[in-house]
């Protein structure tokens, strides 16, 4: 499935949103508690300039919940998705051109070299509980949750340029300023994708409720009522109230943590059913002023399995739902479409199913063999992705490397193209030149040392066992033995951290706008997991990369990309970062830009179709659900 060209664009010096005037409206339950005398008028929960939404095709009407399913507590991406606030976000229209608005500030500026960045609050922005919303909650994040070692150890090399950390100054209640040593032009499509304010501290919200959050805070808390809290939720620190599965600062598990989103959670997890109800003061207005969101609340189901997951859809149980629906499943969830009361929309999957080697992996000669680039080819090449793509693919998607996605301002032909061909011959070839020529009594190759050529896969997406088993097939026809793990996503992604695994299926995702969250490209969660960590950190932890490992090229390429001149400049930059991993071929891509599957009842209305599905421009939170309503 191959996009048209689309662009990015960040507006610089200065954006603005205005508001609507102050004739607003709002949903009838909050209406009944305003008369009911427990909340103000809509017009004094909302800031001086609300937020003005765009709606997907009409204005809508108030009311109604929202269905989904989810997998259970660790499921917390579908829901955070759905309702993030970022200091900035991107906004995608009906040609698939991106650009960046404020979201919870009202304004920025930026100086002339990009160096500087001034963020503007919207006046009388609230948190959920009504408190307001002022530079205190923001000086808090910066001095006592991102400066803070106890709750983050070392700062990510994402938020430097020049090599040093940025740094906060607060101007007056409403101002901040963000300054960096160099010129860091990426700086906001950064933070249009890293500002969420998930649960836990790995990607900086940039602000927290600090009338709330102080009393779970060594700097403020009171110590014995602070051990009390600790002893209450049986952890070890009170560090360990504030990670993404703390019960004090991530919203999902606690109703009490207040929010700028447009929901909030009601009833958290472990329940079969979560909840979430509308947030009475959240900030954002349709172009007609009316507060959003139009959906009271959503449920999340649990489901234990995906054939659980298909016949609540079949069965019309699920009013909008993509996360867990399998391209797979594209023909049947077709076929049931009037029976489910649905209709099945697709947006295009912004990443390639990829078998990620581990260069860091502790056996030494199997270590050495992902390093060389001919044993890397003969892997790629021994796949026939055609095939795969229609056995397991139903013929959907395109056999592909890892790589920018076509359409990305940051696409390469060459590295999409890259080992792609199947090649069953030159793969043997290749291996037998790299001196794996002795074979045992099954067929297999045997390494220098005696021993079996043998790869564990290890992979949390049990959705991919078709995939997984046909490589398995291809790989033992050239002699190489591949030895399938399906695992919890826990343990793998714990393996990943620590890189213990030899290799990984995953989904190289984040392959649209790569400059919002290069990670992939520089070896995070995949081929260079210990490299990325001692790059990342400064070389606080992970493995240090020999002098001359290419992988120091990339690194040079978007520390470059961060402190350009321009934002042009940056991104020449990325560009060359993908122009490294062009000639080096880190990765085992194999099927890609897969049909992204969305599952709609009828009356849901304002959900656009045909758009990029990708982390990076945060999933089905591009559709901006505070819009979505239900035809009444």
């Amino acid at each position: 499935m191959k996009l048209t060209a689309w662009t990015f664009s960040v507006a610089l010096p200065i954006c603005l949103i205005g508001g609507v005037g102050h004739a607003y409206q709002e949903a009838p339950m909050l209406a009944e508690q305003v008369a009911a005398g427990v909340l103000p008028p809509v017009g004094e929960r909302l800031p001086e300039e609300p937020r003005v939404i765009q709606t997907y095709g009409s204005i809508g009407q108030y009311g109604g919940t929202w269905r989904r399913a989810f997998s259970g507590p660790s499921d917390r991406w579908g829901p955070t998705k759905l309702m993030e606030e970022r200091v900035v976000e991107t906004v995608m229209d009906s040609d698939q051109n991106v650009s960046l608005v404020p979201g919870w500030v009202g304004a920025y500026e930026v100086n002339d070299d990009a160096s500087e960045y001034t963020f503007t609050i919207r006046k009388g922005l609230k948190w959920s509980d009504g408190e307001p919303v002022t530079t205190r909650d923001v000086r808090f994040w910066y001095e006592d949750v991102f400066l803070n070692e106890e709750l983050m150890p070392s700062i990510s090399a994402l938020y430097t340029s020049g090599g040093e950390p940025m740094t906060l100054s607060f101007i007056d209640e409403y101002s901040f300023v963000v300054t960096f040593k160099d010129p860091y032009p990426l700086f906001l499509t950064l933070l249009a994708k890293e500002s969420t304010g998930r649960p836990g501290l790995d990607r900086p919200g940039f602000i927290e409720p600090f009338h709330y959050l102080k009393d779970y805070h060594t700097a403020y808390a009171d110590s014995a009522a602070l051990q009390a809290v600790i002893d209450r939720f049986g952890v070890k620190a009170w560090t360990d109230l504030w990670d993404s599965r703390g019960q004090i600062q991530a919203w999902w598990f606690n109703p009490d943590m207040p929010v700028l989103t447009a929901w909030r959670a009601e009833i958290p997890p472990p329940a079969d059913t979560v909840v979430m109800v509308r947030n009475p003061y959240y900030y954002g207005v349709d172009e007609a002023g009316n507060q959003l969101p139009y959906i009271d609340r959503i449920t999340h189901r649990i489901f234990q399995n995906n054939e659980s997951l298909n016949l609540m859809i079949i069965q019309g149980e699920i009013d909008l739902q993509n996360r867990h629906l399998r391209v797979a499943d594209f023909t049947l969830f077709k076929e049931n479409e009037e029976r489910g009361g649905y209709a099945v929309d697709l947006w295009t999957e912004a990443m390639t199913w990829t078998l990620m080697p581990n260069l860091n992996v502790a056996d030494a000669m199997l270590r050495s063999l992902f390093e060389d680039r001919r044993f890397r080819e003969a892997l790629n090449i021994a796949i026939d992705r055609e095939t795969i793509n229609v056995l397991a693919f139903s013929g959907l998607g395109e056999p592909r490397q890892a790589s920018p996605i076509s359409g990305s301002p940051f696409y390469s032909e060459e590295l999409e193209q890259m080992w792609t061909g199947y090649d069953a011959g030159r793969a043997d070839a290749l291996l037998d030149a790299i001196g794996l020529s002795e074979r045992d009594g099954d067929g297999f190759r045997l390494r220098p040392d005696g021993d079996r050529l043998s790869i564990v896969i290890e992979t949390r997406w049990d959705t991919q066992s078709e995939t997984l088993e046909l490589v398995r097939s291809y790989w033992k026809d050239v002699g190489v033995e591949a030895i399938i793990r399906i695992l919890d996503r826990t343990l793998v992604q714990q393996r990943i951290d620590t890189h213990e695994f030899e290799m990984v299926l995953d989904a190289f995702d984040r392959s649209s706008i790569i400059t919002a969250d290069p990670v992939r490209f520089l070896g995070k969660g995949g081929f260079a997991q210990g490299y990325f960590q001692w790059w990342n950190t400064g070389g606080a932890g992970g493995i240090e990369p020999s002098p001359d490992h290419p992988i120091r090229e990339v690194w040079a390429a978007w520390e470059s990309a961060q402190s350009a001149p321009t934002l042009e400049a940056a991104n020449d930059f990325a560009r060359d970062m993908v122009a490294v991993h062009a000639e080096h071929g880190w990765h085992i891509g194999i099927v890609g830009e897969t049909p992204s599957v969305f599952v709609r009842k009828e009356a849901v209305m304002n959900f656009p179709v045909g758009f990029v599905n990708d982390d990076a421009l945060r999933g089905i939170g591009l559709a901006y659900p505070q819009q979505i309503y239900f035809a009444q």
